[in-house]
């Protein structure tokens, strides 16, 4: 197969074609991964933001309308529930904060990428988390550690960071004690003008990483089959290109035999035609040379 020149051109060309695909799908892949983790980091801020202002909305009503005072709003005297582990605990508004926001924030996790999304206080307290988070506790610590994280004070170094934190949109990756990897992003909460916490969203970093591979499978489908199709039409081209090529070695090969009656053509005004003018001139001085042998 590799004896044709036509089959050597293709894959020559074919070859560097596939090193340009190869690098031109690296850099695309390079800019849609940064664009795609720009676009999820972007929508969780703006969640962020959004929740923290209706949380912030939410709460200033209930002060209004004489459902808590101001001071009951940043209570942090944490009232144990039982004996329970982890820890969880009543405060003097978590009542309201369980009817009045939980379906906001549940609202959130119709999103499939977001993981959480609640509202925490200066300590760390979640005092209604989302309803996925809300499972009947079964006394085994492992399970309700995962199922069951409302009311609960959470004092890690990214939870305090995120807790008091006062910049919209503060990014940070978070190993949850669920096993689960998560760029958490926070969105201060204010109360009468008052620092009360942060809404905190969570996405999931394998989320993003699936969205990734999946975007990488597509490409390389793409590009593979761009590949085979510019394979076959480089091939297909090259064999149209050359076909004089062969017409020519037919002659030479019939010259060589002694058959020059055959007038050879130029069709081209390229390299071809003038191997073609070359050859007619050969055939018409074999020709001669043949002619006058035969008459001696």
């Amino acid at each position: 197969m590799f004896k044709k020149i036509s089959v050597k051109v293709a894959v020559f060309v074919n070859l560097i074609l596939l090193l340009i695909i190869v690098a031109g799908a690296s850099f695309i892949i390079y800019q849609q991964d940064k664009s795609l983790e720009e676009q999820y980091l972007s929508r969780g801020k703006s969640l962020s933001i959004f929740g923290a202002k209706a949380v912030s909305r939410i709460m200033e009503e209930a002060i209004d309308n004489g459902v808590f005072t101001v001071a009951e709003a940043f209570d942090v005297d944490y009232v144990p529930i039982s004996n329970l582990d982890p820890p969880k605990y009543h405060t003097k508004y978590d009542f309201y904060t369980d009817k009045a926001i939980l379906t906001l924030i549940d609202e959130f996790l119709k999103d499939k990428d977001i993981l959480y999304a609640t509202a925490m206080d200066v300590n760390g307290y979640i005092p209604t988390h989302n309803m996925r988070y809300q499972q009947p506790l079964t006394g085994d610590k492992e399970k309700d550690t995962v199922g069951n994280r409302t009311k609960r004070i959470f004092t890690d170094p990214i939870g305090s960071k995120a807790s008091k934190n006062e910049e919209e949109g503060f990014l940070q990756v978070y190993k949850r004690d669920t096993g689960e990897t998560t760029w958490d992003i926070a969105s201060p909460i204010y109360v009468k003008g008052k620092l009360w916490g942060n809404f905190r969203v969570g996405i999931a970093q394998d989320t993003l990483k699936s969205a990734k591979r999946g975007l990488m499978i597509h490409l390389a489908v793409i590009m593979l089959a761009i590949l085979l199709l510019a394979t076959l039409l480089v091939l297909l081209i090259v064999r149209f290109m050359l076909k004089p090529l062969t017409e020519f070695t037919r002659v030479a090969s019939q010259m060589a035999d002694g058959m020059v009656e055959q007038k050879i053509v130029a069709k081209s005004n390229d390299e071809l035609g003038e191997l073609a003018d070359v050859l007619e001139r050969m055939r018409i001085s074999m020709k001669a040379a043949m002619d006058r042998l035969s008459k001696k």
